[in-house]
């Protein structure tokens, strides 16, 4: 399964909102949806859901226009949904059923997730009387009742704490071994780093930039070396090295930005030849943050 969108544009009044966007993501993968805020994230994933209508372009599955009557979709807004006075159970299982699901089989799937998501004990409580994190889980589950085969997540680790986090970024991962496509919407980009294989990035309504994570971070020069072990004392002879640029600290470790690639292997010897201890000599990638703030960030 591919779903595609195919030059969709979007304007509201003189607002141009989506400016001919084009990405895609694969089954079993998950694609990073980024941008900042108003950057047209929120506009796209509406569009797919058919919520609002496009000016002009196609969204494609597998090749073919989009046809929702054929198709399941789950989303998980930023936004909660539910209903806080009303039991956990109750609710959920009305969802299910919402879906097309039987009584039966609407409770059989959520009292699964429930378990899954380790919130069984809760499933006879009023929703507000659970933590945020607890009331997002039961959001997500809300979402993936009726095993939908397209999944859109808006935001889904706010107000998680890092071991519910592990719970919810593992169930979803269940979903991606399904062979299902998962379009994820975050500013968090350490989870989107860690969670999606691919990655689009928004900026004032156009694609700036999309395609494989690890592809697009070999595009960049790999001049950065961090190295733990260098003692203080030897900060001022290292950073008068002919290769070195610049030498910054960062807890334990040394960032060195070297003036080419190719200066790393002369810089380790540099380093051995003075008898630093070396405990650990690694080249640097960017981080996402800094691709993401490069690309967007124009007027930070």
């Amino acid at each position: 399964m591919r779903l595609s969108f195919q030059h969709v544009q979007k304007s509201f009044g003189s607002q141009k909102v989506l400016q001919d966007i084009s990405f895609s993501v694969e089954s079993g993968t998950a694609l990073g949806l980024l941008g900042r805020n108003g950057a047209g994230k929120t506009t796209s994933i509406r569009i797919l859901l058919d919520i609002i209508s496009a000016d002009g372009g196609n969204i494609l599955l597998d090749e073919k226009t989009l046809d929702r009557s054929t198709v399941s979709f789950s989303y998980l807004p930023e936004e909660r949904g539910l209903y806080p006075k009303k039991n956990v159970l109750t609710q959920l299982q009305y969802i299910g059923q919402l879906k097309g699901l039987s009584g039966a089989e609407s409770k059989r799937q959520v009292t699964h997730l429930l378990m899954r998501m380790q919130l069984e004990s809760f499933a006879q409580k009023r929703l507000e009387t659970l933590s945020k994190g607890n009331q997002q889980k039961i959001q997500l589950i809300a979402a993936l009742i009726g095993d939908p085969q397209i999944i859109v997540l808006d935001e889904p680790f706010s107000g998680l704490d890092p071991v519910n986090a592990k719970l919810l970024k593992e169930l979803v991962l269940e979903q991606t071994a399904q062979g299902k496509p998962v379009l994820f919407s975050s500013h968090q980009m350490s989870y989107v780093e860690e969670f999606c294989e691919n990655i689009a990035i928004l900026h004032q309504g156009k694609i700036v930039l999309s395609g494989k994570l690890s592809q697009i971070k070999k595009r960049y020069p790999r001049n950065r070396v961090q190295v733990e072990g260098i003692p203080e004392s030897q900060i001022a002879a290292i950073e008068a090295l002919p290769m070195v640029v610049s030498l910054s600290q960062q807890d334990e470790f040394s960032q060195i930005t070297l003036s080419s690639p190719q200066e790393k292997d002369a810089l380790l010897h540099s380093l051995i030849a003075m008898d630093v201890s070396i405990e650990r000599f690694e080249v640097m990638e960017p981080t996402l943050e800094e691709i993401f703030v490069e690309k967007a960030g124009d007027s930070l």
